[in-house]
Order: structure tokens, then C-alpha cells, then sequence
């Protein structure tokens, strides 16, 4: 019996070192539990206990007091010695895990990405909004970013313009010092590797930032100078010797003497090649140096009117200027009240314009170009791609059909604000469409007085393409002619390509349909209108 019953006390042991809890934990009583209960934490309520009653009194003391005395004192006993101390000894203990090495704050992926992907975001920000102020703040944010963006391939073209343009003139002069004062340290630190420059809305300091660029910027290829004032001769000069690479000038809309300009010309001539500039009383002084040869590699020419259209006539001698620039391949005169010199009898026609791609005479209002000066022009041009004659009315299709030029590309013969030309009929537009259907990708006949049966024939060119062959066209202008519903929905199905087709003012149309088409899917819905809508015009 003495074996079973010693058995018997060593499961009742194990039983209670299983039930026991190990050392160091704390036991939750019922009476702890009856505590909460009454006295939540939290509820600014505290128990009494008397002999006979437990009183829950409302009040700031510390709620359960005695309860939380008495848990301390059992947590501070020891566990009493059994069967459950020698259980825990036979378990070994587990070795404590080593602790884990320190770890400084994460350095972003910022610095984890690789330089070079780093740069080409930075290029695309660029791109969209200019280097300034991105890059300088950019530059800021740690070393790896000031790193791309220090890169000299962001700062290829930048854009100048003082904040407080616009508003009153001490303003504007205090702005304009505070970014030269910038500038200072930008130039020789960043600009090393600049391109192109503009200045827009500089009228007082133009001077001093020029001079910089011409000692800190000796790749400099483009300058642009929008609404600047106070430009020197000796400044101009001394940029055009110290930037070996500047060829292209723009100063449109800018108040530069013409003494200035021809300066430069003389200086940089051989090397420019293009040249933009605004209409005005001394731009006789600047074509003339160009008809003088001081440019021959020139390769655009614009000469555009300001905001306020000057009344003097500009005359330009045709056959002089093919001499001077026989390299050009633009050349605009926008809307200029232009006076050719008669060429005169007996006088040899000029060498042509063999390079040129582009010619634009497009004005608002009436102007003194006929067959006569377009053919002078363009009789030695094979290369042309854009004729832009808008506001041309003394041009006719019977003068355009001898050009040399046998792939245009985009030809512009709208007539704006010239509503009373419907009145007289014009013939001939099929002589257009007939030698350019293969090439013409836009056409503009708006306000073009053509009849319905010459529009009609002019337009069913395109729909005569041999078969698997689709014409090129993809922009059609229509805007207040007498084309017909039945020309139009011809011309629509011949020409899976057109984007734009402008019916707005048509006479001959049904209403709904007068009005501008962008895109395929318009024009194609136009296209469905048409062949459901009632022929009848309104």
C-alpha cells in the first residue's frame, strides 16, 4: 500500500504544478474581479469597506486603494516551495535571444536611388517648369539630391523673369536687384553649361545680367529677350564676342536700338542663324544690314508687328534679300503691311530661296501681295512645305498653280474678317487640290468666295484616290464657303484620316451641323448627322 499511496501524492503534485501558476505572475482573485466591477478604472469612483458594507463613493481619490495594496503585497511574496520548484529546475532555461544591432533612422529612397534615375526625374520637372526654383530648392533637401541637382545637363536652358513684374515701377526695380544680386552667384556656380537664355519683363537691369552671361556663359547658343528695355550697343557687342556660339537672337517685343542690333550682327553675322524681330521705324537699319550679306548662313527670318499695328508700310526688296540670305528656309512677315519694290523692267529675276521650307505672309488685314510677289518669291523654291497666305485676298489659284513646288504639305488662304468677299464669286480652287491632293496634309479656304460646283469639284479630288490609297489630309478649314451636305459626306468617307474639319458660318448646311469638329470621333458623328439629316439648307 505504501508504493500506491506514495504514487498517488506524486499525481496529486504534478496535478498542482500544472495548475499552479509559475513564479513571477500575478493571480487575479475574485475579489479583485468584484473590485473592478463595483469601482471600474477610470470612473472617478472609490470603494470603503466597513465590518458590515462596502460603501462606492463618488469623489477624485484613487479608486481601489486596498486592492491595489494588496495585489503589491502577493506579487512581493515568494512562491511557496513544492513539487512545482523542482519542475521548473528540471526545465532548462532558454538562452536569451541576443539583441538585435541598433538601427539608424532609414535614409529614404532618396539616397538608395541611383544617381542617374535621380537626374532624369529631375529632368522631366525641368522640363516642364524651368531648373529655377526647383533645382535650388531641390538642391536643399540632402546630399544625394544636391548631387543631381548640381548636374550641369539641367541647367541647359533657363527662363528669367522678376517676380513682381507687372506691378508698380519701384517694385518691379527692387525685384529686379534682388535676382541680379542671385544671379551673382548662380552664374559662375551653375550657368556654366547654359544654352538658351531668356530675359521677359526686364526694365532696368538687362544691362548687368548680360554682361554676366557674356563673362560666365560661353556655350550660350539662344537668347531671348521678351519686353526688355535698356539694352546698350556696347553690351550687345561685347556678348557677341564673348559667346563663340550664340547664333540665334530673338527681340520680339523688346525696345533695342537698332545701332545695337546691327553692332551685333556685324560681330556675330557669319555664325547666325536665326533671327526674330518686332516691326518699327528703326528695323529699316537692321534689313538692311541682312541685305547687305552680313548674315549668309541665316536660315529663319521673322519680322513681326506689335501690339499696336504700325501704319508705315514695310518695303522690302525681294530679289536683294535672296542675295543676303541665300540659306534661308523660313521666312515670315506677319501681318505686315508689306510693299513690295516693284522688280521694274528689264531687271533679272533674284536667285530664288533654293532652302526654303516655310513662307508665311499671313495678316489680319488687307495687304499689298499678289500672284506677282508670291512667284517673285518662290519661282526658285522646290522644297517648300508651308504656304501661309491668310489675308492674301489678291491671290488666286490661277497664280499659285505655276510654283516649282510640287509637295506641299500645308497651305493657309483663309480670309478673316473679310465677310463681304462671299459676295463675289471666285472659280479655280480644283487647280489647288489638283497638283497638292498627294501631299496636302492642311487646307484652309475660310471665307473663300468658290461657288458650290467649283467647291464640289475641288474636294471630289480627294475622293478620286486610286484604290488603297488614302489621301493625306488630315485638317480641313471650310469656315463660311457654299460647300454642300453632299461634298462634305464625300469628303468625310474618302478621308479616314481628317482630325479637324471647321463648318462654322456654312450656308448651304442644315442647322446643327455648323459648327467646329475635333478629332476622329466627331467627325465621324458629323458624318452620321449628314447622312440622316434632310438636305434642305437653313
Amino acid at each position: 500500500m505504501a508504493p500506491s499511496a506514495a504514487r498517488r501524492a506524486r499525481r496529486k503534485a504534478k496535478r498542482r504544478a500544472r495548475s499552479s501558476p509559475l513564479a513571477g505572475t500575478q493571480t487575479r482573485s475574485a475579489e479583485d474581479w468584484w473590485w473592478d466591477r463595483l469601482a471600474p478604472s477610470g470612473s472617478e469612483c472609490h470603494l470603503l469597506q466597513a465590518d458590515s458594507m462596502l460603501l462606492v463613493l463618488p469623489g477624485l481619490g484613487p479608486a481601489r486603494a486596498r486592492a491595489h495594496r494588496r495585489s503589491a503585497r502577493r506579487a512581493s511574496r515568494p512562491p511557496p516551495p513544492g513539487p512545482a520548484e523542482t519542475a521548473n529546475a528540471r526545465v532548462k532555461p532558454r538562452p536569451e535571444p541576443a539583441p538585435a544591432p541598433e538601427q539608424g533612422p532609414d535614409v529614404g529612397w532618396g539616397d538608395r536611388m541611383p544617381l542617374e534615375v535621380l537626374v532624369q526625374i529631375f529632368g522631366l520637372l525641368v522640363a516642364a517648369d524651368g531648373p529655377m526654383p526647383f533645382l535650388g530648392r531641390a538642391a536643399r533637401v540632402c546630399r544625394r539630391w544636391h548631387e543631381a541637382a548640381t548636374q550641369p545637363s539641367l541647367w541647359h536652358t533657363v527662363t528669367l523673369s522678376p517676380p513682381l513684374a507687372g506691378r508698380a515701377a519701384k517694385g518691379s526695380v527692387r525685384a529686379e536687384k534682388k535676382l541680379l544680386a542671385s544671379l551673382e552667384w548662380l552664374m559662375p556656380n551653375r550657368f556654366l553649361q547654359l544654352q538658351r537664355l531668356t530675359l521677359i519683363h526686364w526694365k532696368s537691369q538687362v544691362d548687368p545680367v548680360l554682361k554676366l552671361v557674356s563673362k560666365s556663359c560661353p556655350r550660350l547658343s539662344f537668347l531671348k529677350l521678351s519686353d526688355c528695355h535698356g539694352v546698350t550697343v556696347d553690351t550687345l557687342a561685347m556678348l557677341a564676342r564673348a559667346c563663340s556660339q550664340l547664333h540665334s537672337l530673338d527681340l520680339q517685343h523688346s525696345m533695342v536700338e537698332s545701332a545695337a542690333v546691327v553692332s551685333f550682327l556685324e560681330e556675330a553675322g557669319p555664325r547666325m542663324r536665326k533671327l526674330w524681330l518686332t516691326y518699327s521705324s528703326q528695323t529699316t537699319a537692321i534689313l538692311g544690314a541682312l541685305l547687305g550679306s552680313c548674315c549668309p548662313q541665316l536660315q529663319l527670318l521673322e519680322v513681326s508687328s506689335g501690339i499696336h499695328r504700325s501704319s508705315t508700310p514695310l518695303q522690302l526688296p525681294v530679289e536683294a534679300l535672296q542675295k543676303g540670305c541665300p540659306q534661308l528656309q523660313v521666312l515670315r512677315l506677319l501681318n505686315l503691311m508689306w510693299l513690295p519694290k516693284p522688280s521694274g523692267r528689264g531687271v533679272t529675276p533674284g536667285p530664288g530661296f533654293p532652302s526654303l521650307e516655310e513662307l508665311c505672309l499671313a495678316s489680319s488685314a488687307c495687304n499689298f501681295v499678289s500672284n506677282e510677289v508670291v512667284g517673285r518669291l518662290l519661282h526658285g523654291s522646290p522644297s517648300l512645305r508651308l504656304l501661309d497666305l491668310r489675308g492674301c485676298a489678291r491671290v488666286t489659284p490661277a497664280g499659285l498653280q505655276d510654283l516649282p513646288c510640287q509637295e506641299l504639305e500645308q497651305l493657309h488662304l483663309g480670309l478673316y474678317g473679310m465677310s463681304d468677299r462671299l459676295s463675289l464669286v471666285k472659280e479655280g480652287s480644283s487647280l489647288l487640290t489638283w497638283k497638292w491632293h498627294h501631299t496636302l496634309r492642311e487646307l484652309d479656304l475660310s471665307g473663300q468666295g468658290f461657288s458650290e460646283r467649283d467647291l464640289e469639284q475641288a474636294l471630289a479630288v480627294f475622293s478620286g484616290m486610286p484604290r488603297g490609297a488614302h489621301p493625306a489630309l488630315c485638317s480641313l478649314n471650310l469656315r463660311g464657303t457654299r460647300v454642300t451636305p453632299g461634298t462634305v459626306s464625300s469628303l468625310i468617307s474618302r478621308c479616314p484620316g481628317l482630325l479637324y474639319l471647321n463648318l462654322e458660318s456654312c450656308r448651304c448646311l442644315p442647322r446643327g451641323l455648323k459648327r467646329a469638329y475635333h478629332g476622329l470621333e466627331e467627325v465621324q458623328g458629323c458624318l452620321e448627322q449628314l447622312l440622316n439629316s434632310p438636305a434642305s439648307p437653313s
